[in-house]
């Protein structure tokens, strides 16, 4: 494995010394491959999902082609570096926008947080519908490359609830262990968190959380603890000290094109085209799945169509994107014998956030560390379940707020519905299902402000007035739910050789952050399909 990993980091260095769009091994470069490209497997998307299932495909010498709609990040831009910080965002940060789009929108009232920026296929997009919008990564990597990192297993019991079909103690035993293992997790020592100033901000929301006898607990991450320490001593260029997260992290940070995605090239069998957006899919009489693909330009312009042809198919596009295409396909009779459950079971994993004013004393830091390791927890409370990341607001200088996202236990569920007008996918959520969530969050930091004499921002998230953003989430679930559009495995109900690898196969909610469950998930499909259906 360490040999593939090296082979596959060069592959992914050349691929962007030399501006390709096709990385392998074998790069065909830049230039337009065949109009009707093979191969046993193809997957769409490299996120979480997507990238196990190419590397364990790679690894059992299945020929794959992985599909994704952004581009590979890692050529420096103008500044010498790949990633723009969140204080500085320029057009690398947004996927095809003209003004950035982060979750404050304000600070003391004042339009100062987002920013102009050129249209150009930035690392994160954010995809709006009518009362929610939903943050995800473009790029080689997908969503690992703009999150926060936090490795965090759900509750078993939770797990085994939402999960009724799946084996909670063999998830636990062998799929979540080796999740981890692959994705670098580690954790922060707690004798450097408890002396650096980068987490100060942390720690005096630990207090507070303290005085309303509510508990918090430690969170593993991605990120490489190493060497954030390296970067406090000044002996590394700053990266999780820097700003830098939503639109990337420069160095420390363990994304899939640095695990799963470069040990995949370096098998020799995968290769992945970027800037490729499959827009359908449908099956040949001979029972081989179709695909038709967009290639866009820098300016996000339609430059060409490709037709790619497969054996065995894996969707890893996200709960968007793996919904949006198999709905496509079921609505349009491309794929007329999809279950009527796909597009059912979205949830935002309870996501809301909230700010709090802290006293002129509880200072939280002007160097806040960007990557989040510490979490309240009040999961036991069976009447108000909450999970809150405390998360870091890096502006650059002491502004004495302590800001959260809250996981809550919503139990309200939308669905994705066709709409032919416009060739795509609507969602039903409504401001009512989110204002749940906001109940839930507001019973937990009612208590957290009364115990500490404090109260919330008002004037973060761009409405007078309003103290929680619970209009975007960052953990979209849903849509093609493992055991109801699936069957046990992520074997796509109606059709052989269809899998779904990603987040739409968990039921809107997982109660923490869900890429490490996402994950594991992904691991134990590719262990049964592997040994069941590719077997020669």
């Amino acid at each position: 494995m360490a040999r593939r990993h090296v082979l596959g980091m060069a592959a992914l260095r050349t691929a962007a010394a030399l501006g390709f769009t096709r990385i392998g091994l074998q790069s065909a470069g830049a230039a337009e491959p065949d109009a009707v490209d093979t191969a046993p497997a193809i997957v769409v998307g490299s996120g979480y999902g997507g990238a196990v299932a190419a590397l364990r495909l790679g690894q059992a010498g299945i020929r794959t082609l992985v599909l994704e709609m952004g581009r590979l990040w890692n050529t420096p831009g103008p500044d010498g570096q790949v990633f723009c910080s969140t204080r500085a965002p320029d057009r690398r940060s947004m996927w095809f926008r003209t003004r950035t789009e982060a979750p404050l929108a304000a600070f003391l009232w004042l339009d100062v947080v987002n920013r102009a920026i050129g249209r150009y296929p930035g690392v994160l997009d954010r995809v709006h519908f009518d009362a929610m919008s939903v943050y995800v990564g473009r790029g080689v990597g997908g969503g690992s490359l703009v999150n926060g990192g936090m490795a965090v297993a759900p509750q078993p019991a939770y797990f085994g609830v939402q999960f009724p079909t799946v084996d909670t103690a063999e998830m636990y035993a062998t799929y979540f262990p080796r999740a981890r293992s692959m994705l670098g997790v580690n954790t922060v020592d707690p004798a450097w968190f408890e002396s650096t100033d980068g987490y100060r901000f942390a720690r005096t929301s630990r207090k507070a959380a303290a005085n309303a006898g509510l508990r918090t607990t430690f969170v593993p991450n991605v990120y490489d603890f190493g060497y954030m320490r390296r970067e406090a001593a000044g002996t590394v260029t700053r990266s999780a000290l820097a700003g830098e997260v939503i639109y990337g992290n420069n160095h420390g940070k363990r994304t899939l094109d640095k695990t799963y995605l470069a040990s995949a090239l370096g098998t020799g069998n995968v290769t992945i085209n970027t800037l490729e957006r499959v827009r359908e899919i449908r099956r040949s009489a001979d029972g081989s799945y179709l695909l038709a693909a967009d290639r866009i330009d820098p300016a996000g312009a339609v430059v060409g169509s490709r037709q790619y042809s497969c054996t065995y198919l894996f969707l890893g596009a996200g709960s968007l994107g793996t919904t949006e295409l198999l709905l496509h396909a079921r609505e349009t009779g491309a794929l007329p014998a999809l279950d009527e459950s796909v597009g059912t079971g979205w949830g935002t994993n309870g996501n809301v956030m909230p700010g709090r004013a802290n006293h002129l004393w509880d200072t939280v830091g002007a160097d806040e560390s960007t990557i989040p390791v510490l979490g309240i927890d009040d999961r036991a409370n069976t009447a108000n379940p909450v999970f809150a990341e405390i998360a870091p607001l890096p502006m650059g200088l002491e502004h004495w707020i302590s800001l959260y996202l809250a996981i809550t236990g919503n139990p309200e569920r939308a669905s994705f519905t066709y709409d032919r007008a416009t060739d795509s996918a609507r969602l039903g959520w409504s401001a009512a299902q989110s204002a749940v969530s906001v109940r839930m969050a507001k019973n937990l930091f009612d208590r957290i402000n009364a115990a500490n004499a404090t109260i919330y921002r008002y004037d973060l998230f761009g409405s007078a007035g309003k103290a929680f953003a619970d209009d975007f989430t960052y953990h979209p679930l849903g849509g093609c739910v493992l055991g109801r559009s699936t069957d046990a495995y992520g074997r796509v109900k109606g059709y052989s050789r269809l899998y779904v690898t990603d987040g739409s196969l968990v039921p809107g909610s997982i109660g923490v952050n869900p890429f490490l469950t996402i994950t594991a998930l992904a691991e134990r499909t590719m262990t049964r399909v592997l040994a069941e259906d590719t077997a020669s």
